[in-house]
């Protein structure tokens, strides 16, 4: 099971979760291997390349479609060179900053934005990643101008922003809650639009200004396209097994991830309805690489 970014980030501990399970559920081992670089592109390219027999699979996020009509390249096409396996999880993001930075609400972060315009950086782990499509999305609403400096993956755009060299990011809930309960990052809102229990007392960016302001990251599993069905169902149902365990349940709880619950053919279709909505998002305002 490949992954495009760098160890640590909320894809990389949710395809270790999956891994697990599968390699408990199918009695053979299942490696999680990391290939981070050009916005999960490098990790897709060569899934889609393998043979379409099961045992070459990925795991992904919206951002391999993204990054692809950000830069307007067309191959691999999430749609049409993959074949979808299973929707694993959804989540919201998080707005969290370096606690030097003078601000302690969404507003007071547009305000900085608006004094600096053009100069206030902010990190991701890539382009066309969710976190890097959030803050396109609040600059676009807010009428902001801000700095995107990509990385290979959220873990090392987050040690930046806990070290002070990028002053703010939107992240997965997954791989930022840890540093912001130890004090260590400030959290200013949450993309979804009800509140996560996980971090219990962090607003939500509609009800902190920017009204039916939404985003909610998905992770799934993609195989080759051609992939026989009945290796497609098989894989989708036992993801389903794991996805299913308490354990499993409460591990993504406590991480503000919210199992998925979709067969085959509607984790195809949910896809579908997600590269329509992002890609009129990058029409719309304009999101180019920078």
């Amino acid at each position: 099971m490949l992954v495009g970014f760098a160890p640590g980030g909320a894809t990389d501990i949710i395809a270790r979760q999956v891994a697990q399970g599968l390699t408990e559920n199918l009695g053979q081992p299942v490696l999680v291997e990391n290939r981070p670089g050009a916005s999960s592109q490098i990790a897709g390219d060569l899934v889609a390349k393998s043979a379409p027999d099961g045992h070459v699979l990925l795991m992904t996020t919206q951002t391999l479609m993204t990054s692809q009509m950000i830069e307007k390249r067309t191959y691999p096409d999430l749609v049409k060179d993959f074949a979808a396996v299973s929707l694993c999880a959804t989540s919201p993001l998080i707005l969290v900053t370096h606690p030097s930075l003078p601000v302690r609400s969404l507003q007071d972060l547009i305000e900085l934005a608006r004094s600096r315009s053009g100069t206030l950086h902010y990190g991701s782990g890539g382009v066309g990643t969710t976190p890097h499509l959030s803050a396109e999305l609040m600059a676009y609403v807010a009428k902001l101008k801000l700095v995107h400096v990509p990385y290979k993956g959220e873990a090392p755009a987050i040690a930046d922003v806990l070290a002070g060299h990028v002053p703010f990011m939107f992240s997965n809930v997954t791989a930022s809650n840890p540093h912001v309960q130890a004090g260590k990052l400030r959290a200013l809102a949450v993309t979804g639009l009800q509140r996560t229990p996980v971090v219990a007392g962090v607003p939500t960016m509609d009800e902190s200004g920017l009204s039916g302001f939404e985003v909610v990251g998905f992770f799934g599993v993609m195989a080759p396209v051609g992939t026989p069905w009945a290796i497609v169902t098989r894989l989708n149902g036992e993801i389903a097994k794991v996805l299913a365990r308490p354990e499993t349940r409460e591990r993504f709880a406590a991480q503000a991830l919210e199992p998925g619950r979709m067969n085959a053919v509607q984790y195809g279709d949910y896809i579908k309805s997600e590269a329509e909505k992002w890609g009129r998002l990058i029409r719309e305002a304009g999101i180019t690489p920078q």
